[in-house]
């Protein structure tokens, strides 16, 4: 009986390794035609229906590559609740950051949203050109950033912040920047805490890049609270960290009950 216990935990540890090396393939694929299209089509265009056009066609791809993740089994979304926020303009987004898919599945839910990204991100030979089309916002140096999402709220889209400034090393996240704050006062614009829980550390900080998880992962989103253009940038950075501790303290276990169908 141990054997066999054994042999069929090695298969399922091959199936989960085929598919995630499969959607890594898919996803480095879907991006690098994208990108070649996208600047074949889109370049010649002026700034404005550039931008728009790139950003509705990213959120379609990634949506695709979403619902790829559930066909296959390797991911149970619960994503409903962001589609919530896809007709609102001039919004800060705000989520914690667990992993390097979370960029991926906000931006396939909105049509409209600006991503704040590290600069290197933004030169990667397969990211950097959509990303560039897309006129995504550098966070270097900070106060270009700071102009630059200001300028996308006016232009009505939503702007994506992560506030940790990267991928949460410690739970249930790491020291805030004063970033999203800072924006939200000079804009005078809301932030709109996003709440990202998981059931898997995978594609966190630290995850050895060919490990694969144990399949299926569980992947919800929810809505925090929305708060208004603060006047002080250190009181709203210390209310948005105590309430991200409040709302992750507990945590989202496999054996906790099911969130429901993929969407």
């Amino acid at each position: 009986m141990t054997g066999l216990v054994r042999g069929a935990d090695m298969l399922k540890r091959l199936h989960d390794y085929g598919v995630t090396y499969l959607l890594l393939a898919v996803l480095a694929a879907m991006i690098l035609l994208w990108t070649v299209l996208a600047v074949a089509v889109l370049a010649p265009l002026p700034a404005r229906r550039r931008r728009a056009a790139a950003r509705h066609s990213m959120m379609a791809g990634l949506r695709l590559f979403t619902h790829f993740l559930s066909a296959l089994g390797a991911y149970r979304f619960e994503l409903g609740a962001l589609d919530t926020l896809a007709g609102e303009p001039g919004l800060i987004l705000a989520p914690n950051h667990p992993s390097a898919l979370d960029a991926i599945v906000l931006l396939s839910r909105h049509p409209n949203l600006a991503c704040v990204l590290k600069p290197q991100l933004l030169t990667h030979p397969l990211l950097g050109p959509g990303a560039r089309l897309a006129q995504f916002i550098s966070s270097e140096p900070p106060r270009v950033m700071v102009r630059a999402a200001i300028a996308e709220l006016g232009r009505g889209a939503a702007v994506l912040l992560f506030p940790e400034g990267t991928r949460s090393v410690r739970a249930p996240v790491n020291p805030l920047t004063a970033s999203v704050a800072v924006i939200a006062k000079h804009a005078r614009a809301p932030i709109q805490m996003v709440l990202i829980e998981t059931d898997s550390t995978y594609l966190g900080k630290g995850w050895p890049a060919l490990k694969a998880p144990r399949l299926p992962i569980r992947y919800r989103v929810r809505l925090g609270a929305r708060l208004q253009a603060p006047a002080d940038v250190a009181a709203c950075t210390r209310e948005l960290a105590a309430r991200f501790a409040a709302e992750l303290a507990a945590p989202w276990h496999r054996g906790s009950p099911p969130p429901g169908p993929p969407r």
